[in-house]
């Protein structure tokens, strides 16, 4: 990986994040909603005809694509996949661009090179269990989570249509085998939806699902989702949620219009209701020190690769924020206003979720 284009591409992660990270959240400020939001109403057409998912170019990650990014792996860590699990992730939100509502299936080069980045990083640290499907998808622009319009919600709407198709096309190959859910961000929004809608056909199937950058309440998502929050690190078919912070931790920004919304079981949405799952424990509401981390995902100096430092980070549950503590190793610049190191999310446990899916997976079979 060209470091210069890496950190081309983490310069942009703030913006995309802080814009594409959350539906309906209402940013202050006249100027970022005049440039974050899609020119003209929202076009089904503008963002081409729905992918074909039995065609190998329309996913990202499956098996038997070439340079397939969810098998990369950081260096001195083993290749070998020792599961049997199938694993359908799906990426956050890539397209940072305002000339749609909705990125093309097959989108510009910088957001390719995007999406690429996030799979590789996150989805990796489940290729030990299993076989991985990530779906290319029409994702939302990042401009239709700044707006609760009815372009927006087409946007979103016509995004989740992809994620829920490409999902059919994977049950549909995956045979009996136990399944793994994985997402961040848009991709965690639609992940959520996707357990409403679909855990009949889960129920006896899911190890774990992690839902995660993304908020749920216990209250009024969790229920309609269909599985528990995990409460035990080998309990199977069971969600797994957080978003991390440094201390002082500030979620104004993200949970105060959040909890102005209707959840998916049409309750209120709480603060004090926020699902905490800590990855280092495998429990709701766990705390644990830096000892317990098995490793954290550092990047080389020039950013053209990246190892796996353990025992330097640890994380608590505070009032439904996953907070960290410890020393926290140079994982780039761009922590998010409120200490939220949203971008962070998998990096920072990369090898705990690793174990943590190994784990469930054989409690699974037992």
């Amino acid at each position: 990986m060209c470091a210069r284009r890496f950190l081309m591409v983490v310069f942009v992660l703030t913006l995309l994040v802080v814009a594409g990270g959350f539906a309906i959240y209402q940013w202050g400020g006249n100027v970022l909603l005049s440039q974050a939001t899609p020119r003209g109403h929202f076009a089904a057409a503008q963002a081409g005809g729905g992918p074909d998912y039995t065609k190998s170019d329309n996913w990202i990650s499956r098996p038997g694509l070439a340079n397939d990014p969810s098998q990369w792996l950081p260096d001195a860590v083993q290749s070998a996949t020792t599961g049997n699990a199938v694993i359908f992730y799906i990426h956050p939100t890539t397209y940072l661009a305002t000339d749609r509502w909705n990125a093309p299936i097959h989108p510009d080069a910088t957001t390719e090179f995007r999406t690429r980045l996030f799979t590789q990083s996150q989805a990796s640290t489940l290729n030990s269990a299993g076989q991985i499907w990530a779906p290319r998808y029409r994702q939302a622009a990042y401009g239709a989570f700044l707006l609760k319009s009815g372009d927006a919600q087409q946007a979103l709407d016509l995004a989740y249509g992809d994620v829920s198709a490409a999902f059919d096309r994977f049950l549909a190959e995956a045979g009996d085998r136990p399944i793994i859910l994985a997402a961040h961000s848009q991709g965690a929004l639609h992940l959520t939806r996707l357990l409403v809608e679909r855990k009949a056909a889960l129920k006896t199937r899911l190890v774990a699902a992690y839902v995660v950058g993304w908020p749920v309440s216990t209250v009024s998502d969790l229920p309609a989702l269909g599985f528990p929050a995990c409460a035990a690190p080998d309990q199977t078919g069971c969600i797994l949620s957080w978003m991390s912070f440094g201390e002082p931790a500030n979620s104004d920004l993200i949970l105060g219009g959040w909890s102005k919304t209707k959840g998916a079981n049409g309750g209120v949405r709480r603060r004090e209701d926020v699902l905490c799952v800590n990855p280092l424990t495998g429990t709701a509401g766990g705390s644990a020190p830096p000892s317990a981390n098995p490793g954290t995902l550092v990047p080389s100096q020039t950013f053209t690769s990246a190892s796996l430092l353990p025992g330097t980070v640890g994380a608590r549950c505070d009032h439904g924020l996953l907070v960290i503590d410890g020393e926290i190793p140079p994982l780039g610049p761009y922590v998010l206003p409120g200490n939220n190191y949203h971008v962070y999310d998998y990096a920072l446990f990369w090898a705990a979720i690793r174990r943590d899916a190994e784990r469930r997976l054989a409690a699974w079979h037992r």
